[in-house]
């Protein structure tokens, strides 16, 4: 099976051959099996050459690379190996269609919803106060189907979000208190979580993206920009409850990260690299969890739940089955 690899040390990243190893600054090597790679996320100062970067673009493996902060700088991406023609004509024309444009947009939106109203529902069961936060949420849900334009439906749905994230309060077992969120920088040890969590979403969507047909520049929900994979923004949307949240709920409830796993200032707050190490393992290990599908059948991990999400994109923007987006059933 196909993994992510994480390089959260600083080093040099060779080639040999068709051999990648990295060589890190205290000397000792460790080889990349090149045939098991499904993305390289650099989280470490690594010294990397074209011919490295060659050979990845010729065994189709996209490159993540965060700051020392943690945050997402960018990806090399190899050249597409999947070009369609037809798909990116149909992709621009729903996405310059109001109509067709939102539509996709809402349908993002009420999964999104609906999987945070379920991380809700379960901690319902175990933790007091949380019946306000789901029954304002429900109360929005159809305000959202009035919308008639995309900034509209951004609107309700960053209500719904403020409203989650209210809810955290309650469902951590933390003495952080979380009066809001905020991103650059992030301000609290919840804010770093899931701004690094979040990051770490959009490169794995993004690098799921790269093995379809779909153009990752056009998206339906957030606004294309220039030097942006703004599709990629769209369908974290949905597994950000899912994955990144569940990582979150986890680490802090379960005692995994302590005070030593951040780096605290002036109105920030990053992970330290021990806490990125832990988080990262989590994260891969959610990555890996697999679920019966209900239509194929069989077991899906949560990353091939992403790409699988791609290929009903595809469908619906070809014309061939309407796009219901992933909602948790368990």
């Amino acid at each position: 099976m196909r993994r992510n690899y994480y390089i959260t040390r600083s080093g040099r990243l060779k080639r040999k051959d068709n051999t990648l190893f990295l060589e890190f600054e205290s000397g000792d090597r460790k080889v990349i099996p090149v045939e098991n790679v499904e993305g390289l996320y650099f989280l470490g100062e690594l010294d990397v050459n074209t011919k490295v970067l060659n050979f990845l673009a010729q065994q189709r493996i996209p490159v993540h690379v965060f700051n020392y902060y943690g945050y997402y700088s960018g990806s090399y991406y190899p050249r597409e190996h999947l070009n369609s023609g037809f798909l990116l004509v149909n992709q621009v024309e729903v996405y310059r269609d109001k109509e067709k444009r939102l539509e996709i947009a809402k349908e993002i939106i009420r999964s999104a919803s609906h999987n945070i109203l379920r991380n809700l529902k379960y901690y319902h069961n175990r933790k007091a106060g949380l019946e306000g936060f789901i029954s304002d949420i429900e109360s929005v849900l159809p305000e959202l189907e009035s919308a008639d334009d995309i900034m509209q439906l951004m609107a309700w749905e960053g209500h719904v979000r403020e409203r989650y994230y209210d809810s955290f309060n309650l469902i951590l077992d933390t003495d952080e208190v979380f009066t809001k969120r905020t991103k650059r920088p992030p301000d609290n040890m919840i804010n770093a979580l899931i701004s690094f969590g979040n990051s770490l979403l959009y490169a794995t969507t993004l690098g799921e993206i790269y093995h379809t047909q779909l153009n990752p520049t056009i998206s339906f929900l957030h606004e294309p920009g220039n030097r942006r994979f703004s599709l990629s923004l769209d369908i974290s949307e949905i597994f950000k409850p899912v994955i990144v949240d569940h990582v979150i709920f986890r680490l802090i409830n379960k005692k995994m990260l302590d005070e030593r796993d951040f780096e605290k200032g002036v109105n920030f707050c990053y992970l330290s690299e021990r806490g990125r190490r832990v988080f990262l393992r989590e994260y891969d290990d959610r990555l890996n969890t697999t679920i019966k599908h209900r239509k194929l059948r069989r077991n899906v991990s949560y990353r091939r739940m992403i790409r699988l999400e791609c290929y009903k994109l595809e469908k619906h923007i070809t014309g061939i089955e309407n796009y219901n987006a992933f909602r948790t059933w368990w």
